[in-house]
């Protein structure tokens, strides 16, 4: 190129030069697989650059521990005939000012090798920056750094550095990256070539160095080079002072004087010996320590000597039946190390502690046995009533360095009763027709006192049976002839039963059997009767009779007992319930009764609701072998307890006993991953209460009798198998896209134990109790028989036949009590037929022994589906109703001639003086009493002296029946008759609107009743939602009133 400047003429010459490029992380995809040495040095991660490009990045950052040397290597890199060699560099550094608490060791650079070699030697697992002598090419300091503000606020400062090195003349190299202190990420690297056309080579002669005594050259070999043109270059390396020696005026190396040293190569000076430690002789590189004193493999040698910690102080043990906590206090002196940990040593011990052995491999220790960090260890595993001694030894880092053993402090415990081991085997003693005899030895561990077996027996799994034997022998009868019968045992101390032993099999005697063995035993038994009446008759007979008398009395008392543990309520043969909470490990229950799925098989799709333990979602599920299904997943939400996954799984182990089409079924669990999930039938059309009040008027009588009849059949179903639900209620009644109705939620249910003739559960004092549907016997003393859940379907069958109404409208749950102890009951629903409300209210004896069985309801309601002529009679309520609401035991008040007489019979006598003051000597007279006198009588009735609110809602009873019109006439009446409504209300006493008009048609200021119904949108035949709506349309001074 030629630029004309005047009379000049300037050649600039423009000699183009091209790079290729040897390696770039950058371009990686995988992982580089470079090798770290130490392992907690270097570490390979995934990141992005200033580009949110991702990359792979190696960094370091061990910025709080002194004495760093962290080494990476990569890769064997081929030169490809390169003679120089360019690193290019990105990385960035944390500002050493910026880190809290951070040593003086802390640095803000590292160093730049590379190693020349023919072929590649270097592996992940050999130790080569040890052997191969690397040639430094630059210590590496950064422009910017960042600090903990810039990193917060994500502002990247990268540092780009370039660096050359050669000639080369091996096939290829190594680069090798040290770190001695920093807090660093090498972001990416790039190694690359020049490649100059016509480039002119220019030959360098090597002039080798040596160093001055007691000094060592530094990273490289000291050398000069000579160019072409005869001139010396820049010299490479240095020297500097070895170990022991301290440069003295940079010109010599001085020998460290005894009690000093100097442990590195370099140019510091000798330094006094740590604390603990001497040096006895000059140039010392090391100072020894002391006598009880030591050092640990990875303590530096400018650190002092340290010892071995006391013992751990004030033990404290928390004792089970097979397992123990430990905790205590750290040791006084702590040997001046803060790396001290703890081992615990178990030894099992005779009952006379004379003897110790090492405790079984299968004692587990939490978190660990040994190298404790914190001062709690959960020791499990032990076993039950066992004498055991327990070393909690304090170490530390100099432990293993000491002649002696670790300082330790000992605890003597024993643990206490458990539930017995298994028995492992059972012997057939004899055989009956009808019965069998069995004998077992005692579980190999006891695990305390044996107060008794429990022998569970069966020909099918599905319908075993119970006895129980205070010896190890046990005559179970009531068997059939000749069948095999599945038997197993478990045995019972104080702190509950142990798992069942093996299934054994055992069978009866045929006819045929029996009458051989007996024919063989027929002379034996002859003759030694013979011998007994020639020999001992008188004494034989004595002993006869008195053996007689015991053994029928003892095997009486056995026989009840056997046959009480074994028949229970339910039907022979019938399976009955078992309560998971029995069993000494609940995750036992689950393994027994539900079916572990793997979660593969799983597909959640949606959340269709919210439990107590998490999120309900709807799914599928696809068994090997079987078609794919929806399902509904309940699932345990994280950070659970052990006791919530227990009660969650609890579920699972109940429902997994059912098996009837109107439970809900258990399709499995999921417990070996996380989520835990609970998987059964999906149900399309939810639960029942909703669905009804989405439909309602949509179903006949006749459909809805259909789904109660499947309600109580899965009820009879459960009452048969001994369970209590507790928590019957549409809510909890699930809807298939078929109108199946089945039970569901089984989380308030418990077993039924067969220790009476009336089986009861006795709820845990302030247990949550859904009053409306509750039986009162429950309410008031905690009582749940299968008699309540009777109580609790009557309910139901008012919701269903009310369309999902919420029984007992808005009352307050004490008002609903108080209301069931005064013998009122719910009225019919709205085109209720009488028989269905009249099996409600036999649901609803207030004594539960009156009340129907699950088989009688069922039996009823199948009466009703085949003659639906017996549904046509709608239920009504009379103006003096005998039932709905009312108490029964107050008669007709048409019927009184009197005020006495009526102030009598509703038990409020003592207001007597009040009316006949006020001048209300007749029942006429209280029809027609005014504004100010009822005010009077208001007054008189909340007087703070006066009874209860219900009571008063008697007093104010008979009004509201003779003298509805008051709700319009006196406007302060509506507030206080609205307030009996709330609890106990009076007005139920019409059963419809139409009657209502009907009567106030008969009554003083008709016409304006009459304008006032004109002027509202009723549209509604039924006497509640009609009030409800009547008290709201009342005037705004009305409402305020009734609000104070």
């Amino acid at each position: 190129m030629v630029t004309s400047l005047g009379c000049f003429k300037v050649y600039l010459l423009i000699q183009i030069v091209f790079s290729k490029t040897l390696m770039d992380t950058r371009t990686a995809t995988a992982e580089l697989g470079w090798t770290a040495n130490p392992p907690s040095g270097w570490e390979e991660v995934s990141g992005y650059d200033e580009n949110l490009n991702t990359i792979r990045t190696y960094q370091v950052c061990n910025v709080f521990e002194p004495n760093q040397n962290n080494w990476l290597l990569t890769t064997f890199i081929n030169r490809h005939g390169a003679h120089r060699i360019y690193t290019e560099m990105r990385f960035t550094v944390r500002d050493c000012s910026s880190l809290p608490n951070v040593p003086g060791s802390c640095k803000e650079t590292f160093n730049l090798y590379y190693y020349e070699t023919d072929s590649v030697i270097a592996t992940k697992k050999s130790a080569f920056w040890t052997e191969a002598p690397y040639l430094k090419v630059d210590t590496i300091a950064a422009d910017e750094s960042f600090s903990q503000v810039d990193f917060g606020g994500r502002l990247m400062k990268v540092n780009t550095e370039v660096r050359s090195f050669g000639p080369l003349n091996r096939n290829g190299f190594y680069l090798a990256f040290q770190d001695y202190g920093a807090c660093m990420s090498l972001l990416s690297v790039r190694v690359f070539f020049k490649k100059c056309p016509r480039a002119e080579s220019t030959s360098l002669v090597i002039a080798r160095g040596t160093c001055i005594p007691n000094a060592e050259e530094v990273d490289v070999p000291i050398k000069l080079y000579c160019n072409g043109d005869g001139e010396w270059m820049v010299p490479i390396g240095r020297c500097t002072c070895k170990a022991g020696y301290e440069p003295e005026n940079n010109m010599a190396c001085k020998a460290c004087p005894a009690g000093m040293f100097k442990a590195h190569q370099g140019t510091g000076v000798c330094t006094q010996c740590p604390p603990n430690s001497r040096s006895t002789s000059e140039a010392a590189a090391i100072c020894t320590c002391r006598n009880g004193y030591y050092r640990s493999d990875f303590d530096p040698s400018e650190v002092a000597c340290t010892s071995v910690p006391s013992g751990p102080r004030n033990v404290i043990s928390i004792v089970n039946e097979t397992s123990i906590i430990l905790e205590w206090h750290p040791p006084r002196d702590t040997g001046g190390r803060d790396d001290v940990t703890y081992n615990i040593v178990c030894k099992k011990c005779r009952s006379d502690r004379r003897s110790c052995s090492r405790c079984d491999d299968n004692v587990e220790f939490v978190p660990r046995q040994l190298g404790l960090t914190g001062t709690r260890v959960f020791i499990s595993n032990l076993w039950a009533h066992t004498p055991y001694t327990f070393d909690i030894q304090a170490v530390n880092g100099v432990s293993n360095k000491s002649p002696f053993p670790p300082q330790h402090a000992s605890v003597n415990i024993t643990t206490n009763q458990a539930a017995p081991s298994t028995v492992l085997i059972m012997h057939q003693v004899s055989a009956t027709m009808r019965s069998i005899t069995l004998s077992w030895p005692q579980p190999e561990q006891p695990n305390g006192i044996i107060l008794d077996y429990e022998i569970r027996y069966y020909e099918n799994e599905y319908n075993s049976s119970m006895a129980k034997s205070q010896t190890n022998t046990a005559r179970i009868d009531g068997l059939r002839p000749g069948m095999v019968y599945v038997v197993q045992v478990r045995a019972r101390t104080v702190a509950g039963y142990g798992k069942y032993s093996g299934k054994m099999c055992f069978q009866t005697l045929t006819d045929d059997d029996y009458k051989s063995e007996l024919r063989e035993q027929l002379p034996l038994i002859a003759g030694s009767a013979a011998a007994g009446v020639v020999f001992i008759v008188s004494l034989v007979a004595i002993s006869i009779v008195c053996s007689r008398k015991r053994a029928y009395s003892k095997e009486a008392v056995y026989s009840d007992k056997l046959q009480h543990y074994s028949t229970g309520r339910g039907s022979p043969g019938m399976k009955i319930y078992i309560d998971p909470f029995t069993y000494e490990d609940p995750n036992e229950a689950v393994r027994e009764f539900a079916k572990e799925i793997d979660v593969s098989f799983v597909k959640i799709e949606e959340v269709i609701g919210a439990g107590e333990f998490g999120e309900v979602y709807k799914g599928r599920l696809k068994l090997p072998g079987k078609r794919e299904i929806y399902v509904a997943i309940k699932t345990l939400k994280a950070g659970y307890s052990e006791k919530q996954r227990r009660d969650f799984l609890s579920e699972a182990s109940i429902m997994g006993q059912f098996d009837h089409p109107n439970i809900i079924r258990l399709e499995g669990v999921v417990t070996k991953s996380r989520p835990v999930m609970i998987i059964t039938e999906f149900m399309e059309n939810g639960a029942l209460d909703s669905f009804l009040r989405q439909n309602d008027g949509q179903f006949t009588v006749i459909q809805l009798v259909g789904m109660l009849r499947g309600i109580a059949a899965g009820m009879k179903y459960l009452a048969e198998m001994n369970y209590v639900h507790r928590d019957l209620a549409a809510r909890n009644i699930l809807v298939n896209s078929n109108l199946v109705c089945k039970v569901s939620d089984f989380g308030l249910s418990r077993y039924l134990q067969d220790d009476t003739s009336d089986p009861t559960y006795t709820s845990s004092l302030g247990g949550k109790i859904p009053v409306r549907w509750t039986a009162p016997e429950a309410i008031a003393y905690r009582k749940f028989t299968s008699a309540s859940d009777v109580w609790s379907y009557g309910i139901v069958m008012w919701e269903v036949m009310s369309f999902g109404e919420r029984p007992y409208w808005d009352m307050s749950n004490q008002d609903v009590i108080n209301a069931i102890e005064q013998d009122y009951r719910l009225p019919p629903p709205m085109d209720c037929p009488a028989a269905l409300h009249q099996l409600m209210l036999d649901c609803w004896q207030k004594d539960r022994n009156t009340r129907p069985r699950f088989a009688e309801i069922v039996n009823t309601l199948d009466k009703m589906i085949r003659n639906p002529a017996s549904l046509k009679t709608v239920a009504t309520i009379t103006a003096v109703p005998s039932q709905p609401l009312l108490d029964r035991s107050i008669p007709d008040f048409t019927a009184f001639t009197s005020v006495e007489d009526w102030l009598s019979a509703i038990k409020m006598n003592q207001y007597r003086d009040s009316f006949l003051t006020a001048g209300f000597t007749s029942l006429q007279l209280v029809a027609q009493m005014t504004s100010e006198s009822f005010i009077t009588c208001k007054a008189t009735c909340l007087h703070p002296k006066a009874p209860s609110h219900s009571s008063f809602a008697s007093l104010c009873r008979p009004v509201c029946l003779h003298n509805l019109f008051v709700l319009w006439k006196f406007p302060q009446v509506p507030c206080i008759c609205h307030t009996i409504y709330s609890s106990v209300s009076c007005i139920f006493t019409l059963s419809s609107v139409s009657t209502f008009l009907e009567f106030t048609n008969k009554l003083p200021a008709s016409n304006q009743i009459s304008e006032k119904f004109e002027s509202i949108n009723w549209g509604v035949s039924h006497i509640v939602p009609f009030i409800q709506r009547f008290t709201t349309t009342l005037p705004i001074s009305i409402q305020d009133s009734c609000s104070d």
